[in-house]
């Protein structure tokens, strides 16, 4: 198959190296300050975008227009997210967002998920959430958190809103959900679940090693949504394509 990357970054070149060791080609491998226009994605099986919020959504009508479906790692757009849907609708297009293409993060949040789930009824759990970045990611909390945030709120109904700061005159709720972030180092990116009563104390958590999982994951998402996009065009995520894989 044959990919054109949007975003030629530490990310982007992590991804184009999976996709060679895959047995697949690079298109293009575009700069984030590259003009897009639709015909520079001719010829391609699927997109891969990771870049930063301003240049995604400033090329996705590029992208949408050239008929090749997208696969978007880049964060930082969710208060636009009906936008591009509406977009996306416009244009017939296929398009896959995903916080983190890890297929360990993927079962961590799933795996978060059920122990939200499975401590619900169970007034003495309380549980929150914290992730930790370089100083050099933009966003905070991580996409990857709020979706964590988004998994544990529908699945524990005692938790109602997420909380990210907490003030000096005000405390936690107990049907609010703390999302916590750090900035340090170089740290690749580590997510945690604390589950806490009296009595117990169970933590969750994943630590990324280095940018491969992530890649990869991109990667076979891209290919999956390519086949999927000839008979099924629309939006979809990682739950969509973990879904089908589990099955």
């Amino acid at each position: 198959m044959r990919f054109t990357l949007v975003g030629n970054g530490r990310m982007g070149q992590q991804v184009a190296m999976v996709i060679a060791q895959s047995g697949h080609e690079t298109a293009a491998a575009l700069d984030i300050n590259a003009t897009i226009s639709p015909e520079v994605f001719q010829g391609s099986d699927a997109i891969i975008d990771f870049t930063v919020r301003e240049a995604f959504l400033a090329n996705l009508p590029a992208m949408l227009a050239s008929g090749v479906p997208v696969v978007v790692g880049t964060t930082g757009w969710d208060d636009a997210k009906e936008e591009v849907k509406r977009q996306l609708s416009e244009a017939g297009g296929s398009l896959l967002y995903s916080a983190n293409f890890s297929l360990g993060v993927n079962i961590f949040l799933r795996t978060v998920r059920e122990a939200a789930r499975l401590i619900a009824p169970f007034a003495q759990f309380d549980i929150a959430f914290a992730e930790q970045h370089h100083t050099g990611k933009a966003d905070f909390p991580s996409g990857t958190a709020l979706r964590a945030a988004d998994m544990i709120l529908s699945a524990n109904s005692r938790k109602k809103t997420v909380v990210r700061e907490l003030s000096d005159d005000k405390k936690l709720a107990q049907d609010e959900l703390q999302v916590a972030s750090l900035r340090l180092g170089s740290v690749f990116g580590k997510h945690s679940a604390f589950i806490d009563s009296e009595a117990d104390e169970i933590v969750i958590a994943h630590t990324a090693k280095n940018r491969s999982g992530f890649a990869a994951g991109a990667v076979e998402a891209a290919a999956w949504l390519a086949g999927r996009h000839k008979t099924a065009p629309g939006f979809y995520t990682m739950e969509d394509f973990l879904d089908e894989k589990f099955s």
